[in-house]
């Protein structure tokens, strides 16, 4: 199967397989003892700067729930837009988990903005209301889009004012790194983030994703955290590999680097079939598009993609560092 569904379809990098292989000999202390984790543990400090204390965990979900917990109490409030990742996909658990409210605010490209979120800006101190204390942002967003570091700045800058933190959840932290043209750090710890999910699944690892804490207090208890919220690896070594390997030689941005020109290859290809109207910009390895609902049907049957908006007629299509030219030239083959 060929899949335009999710980037998480995709299969593992040749790479990341042979860092795994290769972890496999011998024994070696659990829960992140290994020489493995404790080098991956250093070279997240090479990339996010000194004051990046990370911990790794099993998935997506996962880094939400524990980066949300250490930032918040369970009367706190985490504002997001509507189209988050935690509000929609993840089953309730960041609120089963920590206890805080999550508020979501309306926006037309998935992005908060301070104005957007100065009208939540009341009740500070007033124990009848959830008192806001987060922001979550996706990195890139759920439609495709991504923070400018500017934007990623002065959002930053006026959480802080109100005593707020931001939460990054960068599971396509890589995808919009490079659609940017910045590093890594540039666009986390540089702009003010204060917590990161760090994810490399669905760019060419396996399992797995990280926690990383830039300020002091949130990185306290994580490891706490983390095992009381049953995301702590056994064998962790399988994990950490997988991370350096994601991590040398930059394989995490030729990877998203190529999403990314497929995603700008499968537009200009479908946008010379007919005009669709796409409802978003692509700036990374997403797509949002408007097709009559026959079409669409008949695309489903020998392609697998997400409807986003049934009523709306609006699909997702999403590539992956291992989709292919001949992936694309199938799709519009039968698209034509």
């Amino acid at each position: 199967m060929r899949s335009f569904g999710s980037d998480n379809h995709s299969g593992v990098h040749p790479d990341i397989m042979k860092a795994i292989e290769q972890a496999n000999t011998g024994h070696a202390i659990a829960y992140g003892g290994d020489s493995l984790s404790k080098r991956f543990s250093e070279r997240i400090k090479e990339i996010f700067g000194e004051t990046a204390e990370s911990v790794i965990v099993f998935n997506g979900t996962g880094a939400n729930i524990v980066a949300l917990q250490a930032a918040t109490q369970s009367f706190h409030a985490v504002l997001a837009p509507q189209t988050a990742h935690i509000a929609v996909d993840e089953c309730g658990s960041p609120e089963f988990m920590s206890g805080a409210s999550i508020k979501t605010v309306h926006t037309v490209d998935g992005k908060l903005s301070p104005g957007l979120l100065e009208p939540l800006m009341h009740c500070f101190g007033v124990e009848h209301h959830s008192q806001p204390k987060v922001a979550y942002i996706s990195q890139c967003t759920e439609l495709g889009t991504v923070y400018t570091t500017e934007e990623i700045t002065d959002l930053a800058d006026f959480l802080h004012r109100h005593n707020m933190y931001l939460h990054m959840d960068g599971a396509r932290i890589a995808n919009a790194a490079v659609s940017s043209g910045k590093t890594l750090k540039e666009i986390t710890a540089d702009c003010g983030v204060d917590i990161l999910s760090f994810g490399g699944t669905k760019n060419g690892m396996m399992m797995g994703e990280s926690v990383i804490a830039f300020r002091p207090e949130l990185s306290a208890n994580l490891k706490y955290i983390r095992k009381q919220s049953a995301q702590l690896f056994s064998k962790m070594r399988y994990v950490s590999c997988q991370f350096l390997a994601y991590m040398e030689n930059d394989l995490w941005a030729e990877n998203a680097r190529h999403a990314n020109r497929m995603a700008q290859l499968l537009r200009r290809g479908i946008l010379s079939v007919a005009d669709f109207e796409f409802t978003q910009q692509t700036e990374a390895n997403i797509l949002l598009l408007k097709m009559p609902e026959p079409l669409i049907r008949r695309l489903l049957e020998n392609h697998f993609f997400y409807l986003w908006d049934d009523a709306g007629s609006e699909i997702r299509l999403v590539t992956s560092w291992d989709t292919s030219e001949k992936d694309i030239e199938t799709f519009l083959k039968d698209l034509k």
